[in-house]
């Protein structure tokens, strides 16, 4: 198991008090990410080869995951969420890493949708010019030929084409095949799967947005083995409790004052989640 990030150092307290008082600022909105992880008792992070940020909204996890990204300089596929002073912020930053691989990226929720929208208006334009080459064809099959120059030929080419050919088979001819489309959440589940290749460093943001429980299962052991046998180092930010039971992944609870490392199973999200179905425990024996 393989470790291309083994250690992480946030900006100090007393740097960001310093570069704060060198912007001659009387207070500390629009800062970020500036004033977050000291309040957190946050200073400096070590990984495993499957390390996790739990929180809630606003606890940090997906700034964290960002300025990982940043001062590594992975590939992203769609634009975050930063300000004016985010590279001051990572300026600040260490970390101890060994050589990362090229194909090394962030992931995020962002990703999936702007991937689902692209598919969903390429196949509409598909879709558009399919309607107007079936038009085509009827105006062409019926249409009297006529070759006076080579100007005409593309015209006259369709034109023999229409006379020749059945409708599906001019139409297909000239139209490139719809992109298959599958639930979200099946493409969702695709689209981490394409690109998770072998010996890489993957950061995911909330990977379970669009997947159903079963699928989110199945994210979980493909993440299992990528870790396991095919040399891939995750930073996950999540709080869906399947994730969050990835064999030997290292958990920092972001909503703890300071920040500590926990097991799953103490994690609050978790806990309510076992609560509920304990509490209806009874409705499942009597259904079985």
């Amino acid at each position: 198991m393989k470790l291309y990030l083994r250690s992480f150092e946030l900006a100090s307290d007393g740097r960001e008090m310093q570069f704060i008082l060198g912007q001659k600022m009387t207070c500390f909105n629009g800062i970020y990410p500036f004033k977050i992880f000291p309040d957190k008792g946050l200073s400096r992070l070590t990984f495993e080869p499957i390390t996790i940020f739990y929180g809630g909204n606003g606890s940090g996890k997906t700034t964290l995951l960002n300025i990982i990204a940043e001062k590594m300089r992975l590939t992203r596929h769609s634009a975050f969420s930063g300000s004016a002073f985010f590279s001051d912020y990572v300026s600040m930053c260490r970390l101890d890493a060994s050589r990362i691989p090229n194909e090394s990226q962030i992931l995020t929720s962002d990703d999936v949708s702007d991937h689902l929208l692209d598919m969903r208006h390429l196949n509409d334009g598909i879709d558009s010019r399919r309607e107007e080459l079936m038009a085509e064809y009827t105006d062409r099959k019926y249409k009297e030929l006529r070759f006076t120059s080579l100007d005409d030929y593309d015209k006259w080419k369709e034109g023999c084409d229409a006379k020749r050919l059945s409708k599906s088979r001019f139409v297909k001819e000239r139209l490139m095949r719809n992109i298959d489309m599958f639930s979200n959440g099946e493409t969702a589940m695709k689209y981490y799967t394409d690109r998770i290749r072998d010996n890489a460093l993957y950061l995911i943001d909330e990977p379970e947005n669009s997947l159903s429980a079963k699928l989110q299962l199945d994210l979980m052991e493909y993440i299992s083995i990528a870790a396991r046998y095919d040399g891939c180092q995750f930073i996950i930010s999540t709080h869906s409790p399947f994730l969050l039971a990835l064999p030997q992944a290292k958990i920092y609870d972001l909503d703890e004052r300071p920040v500590a490392v926990k097991r799953w199973t103490e994690l609050e999200n978790v806990r309510t989640y076992y609560d509920f179905f304990l509490k209806h425990q009874k409705a499942f024996e009597e259904e079985a």
